[in-house]
């Protein structure tokens, strides 16, 4: 494929849930896994990742939209807006509006827009009203897709069964696990149409929990998770304060990135 690869957004494009400490901000995500692939087919292709955890749209696109166009990205991944569904007082129409307002300054660029519905999590049913929203969310984007067909790929992130299983998911069950990155991204992939060498073994048997070790569960994952993801919101604070973009100026997959990472270190 060639040319160059820039990634926008939030945790999900970061690689929150992909542990690697080998990796800038601890992680890796299907968004490097989708850049060495694309390296393997062509050696020449370049890649940067400005994506950083909770940010909200505005964030992404005060942040990271221009610096990415400046850069004159052939593929731009954008992912955004899942964070502001997770609000308890937001205007949805309002999220809408400058999503779509972004998706228009993206395709304006004349780069290929790769675009994401978000999964329909399975949630606990102290998070279902947050459900609907990306239920909305998620028919905005494929309208958009449709306008653009010259111009944006979907994927249909929310159609895809296989995250029906938690083994997809972190512990927190909003970030997908090293196995849920590394589907993601060979279906990306498959979806460009790229030659790669990724492969995804079906899990085994799933493991079978009782009522009461799930309702343990449900506890434990409310007081670790969820009370203290809302505290931070109450507060103005987010996981991504002081985080730097992993990948914020382009370069060459090809080299290495663990190896373009301890480099990056020790200058």
């Amino acid at each position: 494929m060639g040319g160059l690869f820039v990634a926008i957004g939030d945790s999900f494009t970061e690689g929150v849930g992909d542990w690697d400490a080998r990796h800038p901000n601890g992680v890796r995500g299907w968004a490097d896994r989708v850049a060495k692939q694309l390296s393997k087919a062509d050696a020449s292709s370049r890649y940067a990742n400005l994506a950083i955890r909770s940010r909200r749209l505005a964030g992404v696109v005060e942040e990271q939209i221009e610096p990415a166009l400046a850069m004159h990205p052939d593929l731009i991944s954008f992912y955004a807006g899942g964070n502001d569904l997770l609000e308890v007082r937001q205007d949805i129409s309002l999220v809408l509006e400058n999503y779509t307002r972004a998706v228009e300054r993206l395709v304006s660029s004349g780069a290929q827009v790769l675009l994401f519905t978000g999964f329909d999590v399975p949630l606990h049913p102290v998070l279902e009203p947050f459900k609907r929203r990306n239920w909305i969310f998620n028919d905005n984007v494929r309208q958009l897709a449709r306008q653009y067909p010259d111009s944006v790929t979907l994927v249909d992130y929310w159609t895809w069964d296989v995250y029906d299983d938690r083994r997809m998911w972190d512990i927190d069950k909003l970030h997908m696990n090293r196995a849920g990155h590394r589907y993601m991204a060979i279906q990306i992939l498959n979806i460009l149409g790229v030659r790669h060498q990724l492969e995804f073994e079906p899990f085994g048997p799933s493991e079978r929990v009782g009522p009461v070790q799930s309702v343990s569960r449900d506890v434990e994952w409310l007081r670790q998770w969820v009370l203290p993801m809302f505290g931070r919101r109450i507060r103005g604070v987010t996981l991504g304060d002081g985080l730097h973009p992993k990948w914020p100026e382009p370069f060459l997959p090809a080299d290495g990135m663990k190896k373009t990472y301890r480099r990056r270190r020790r200058s």
